[in-house]
């Protein structure tokens, strides 16, 4: 279990890079009169972060990550919503940088 909460952890450091690469993109096309949208995710995508940008995004899956327990009985369930939500958040960047 402790290699996967390793592994977490890494997965959550490129996360952080790049949702700070994606934030900035995304300010860049705001100032140019694009990016109009309220949020990146819509609410049953496991969020519960309503946001323009990925910081917010980023905080709360930090802190899911933080509240991981190894001997809670359900951090199996646990890890796969921390896991979900950093494979949206992979998908997303990565199509925002794909697009631009």
């Amino acid at each position: 279990m402790q290699q996967v909460l390793t592994k977490i952890t890494e997965n959550m450091q490129i996360i952080y890079r790049k949702a700070i690469d994606a934030d900035s993109a995304l300010d860049n096309l705001q100032r140019s009169g694009k990016a109009k949208f309220s949020v990146i995710f819509v609410e049953d995508s496991g969020f519960t972060t309503r946001s323009k940008r990925f910081g917010p995004y980023v905080d709360e899956l930090a802190k899911d990550i933080t509240s991981l327990q190894i001997d809670d009985a359900d951090i199996k369930e646990d890890i796969a919503t921390v896991v979900k939500k950093m494979e949206l958040l992979l998908l997303t960047i990565g199509k925002l940088k794909v697009t631009l």
